[in-house]
């Protein structure tokens, strides 16, 4: 016989299966509370670089190099004695090839940190000192390198003209100096021997293995104007490539200074880029012929030619060939009535020369 359930029998039990499976069902019409977590933390501003600027021995260096072609370019023509022509060679004569290498290529490298766009540029890519550690073994690996940045080309030409336009006057200098060693051969003391031949010749020697003259009066400006405060009064277009070795390492140089990785402690790091083998080797071969022409040079009307061909010309020629700059045609001075500057076995050559 079927039994039948009381309803509230019923009801009673169906009320009590809706209270067990109510919690089930509300899990699942909720959503899952989900796990508490932190941010991670920003990542940290830019770490800004150094100052720009050069260690101070590079400073020293592009102040004896612009103090040199200040005192030489300005030499006078107006010789008036055989004393007044020693001092002249004893003061155009003194510098070291590689150390006037040195300071020229320091030197430029300071005209080249006038481009603020360049300095900026390279300076915006150095954004912590790993970053900059970085580009300045990429920049000392490669020249290359520094003319990817905006303003490079406006750097080299700075560059460019500190070292081929200085080069340019001095050569001309060097000209006007020679031209005079035929114009004072009027004058009595001109035809007379030169004093101490010997001696004067082996003095030059020895000035010529020693560093330039230091100029600590032309630190200051050269500090300044590195670190952008009082630009050099230089003036230039554009270069375009291909860049000289010259030219490429004070780009180089200029840019480290712009990270601001230029400190004093990296003076032996940068050297090497303050070397270049082709200039070095051309400033080396005008001494020895320096050399030479002292060594047969009688009157002192020869030592000026001596010295405004092979010290003043032949430099200034040395630097601005090594800048990529043109040179201009070579001219032969005017007739004279005056036999010109004659050296034994040499006189009729560099006649020809001019």
């Amino acid at each position: 016989m079927n039994r039948v359930i009381p309803s509230r029998a019923l009801m009673m039990f169906a009320v009590a299966v809706a209270a067990v499976a109510a919690p089930a069902f509300d899990s699942l019409a909720r959503p899952k509370r989900q796990p508490a977590y932190e941010a991670p933390p920003p990542p940290p501003p830019p770490e800004p670089a150094g100052a720009v600027g050069l260690p101070d021995r590079l400073l020293a260096d592009a102040a004896a190099y612009e103090a040199y072609l200040q005192r030489v370019t300005t030499l006078s023509p107006g010789f008036t004695s055989g004393a007044s022509v020693a001092e002249a060679l004893r003061t155009s004569a003194a510098y070291e090839p590689r150390a006037l290498v040195r300071g020229a290529v320091a030197y430029a490298a300071v005209a080249a940190l006038e481009d603020a766009d360049f300095v900026n540029q390279v300076r915006s890519a150095g954004t912590s000192p790993r970053n900059r550690r970085l580009m300045v073994g990429y920049i000392l690996a490669n020249p290359a390198y520094v003319f990817l940045f905006r303003g490079s080309e406006a750097a080299a030409g700075l560059a460019k003209e500190a070292l081929g336009g200085a080069g340019l006057r001095l050569y001309a200098a060097g000209k006007t100096i020679k031209q005079s060693a035929y114009d004072v051969q009027h004058q009595t003391w001109s035809k007379e021997e030169v004093a101490d031949r010997g001696g004067r010749l082996a003095a030059v020697e020895a000035s010529s293995e020693s560093s330039i003259a230091p100029a600590d009066d032309h630190m200051d400006a050269l500090r300044r104007a590195a670190s952008g405060v009082a630009p050099l009064a230089i003036a230039a277009p554009p270069a375009q490539p291909p860049y000289t070795p010259l030219v490429a390492r004070a780009l180089q140089l200029a840019a480290i200074a712009a990270l601001g990785e230029a400190g004093d402690g990296a003076y032996d790091e940068l050297t090497s880029l303050t070397s270049d083998e082709g200039a070095a080797n051309c400033l080396h071969v005008a001494k020895l012929n320096l050399y030479q022409c002292l060594a047969v040079s009688k009157p002192n009307y020869e030592d000026i030619f001596c010295i405004g061909q092979h010290i003043m010309s032949d430099t200034g020629s040395c630097l601005a060939k090594n800048a990529g700059v043109a040179m201009p045609l070579a001219v032969n001075p005017a007739p004279m009535s005056l036999p010109a500057p004659s050296r034994p076995g040499v006189r009729r050559t560099r006649r020809a020369q001019g």
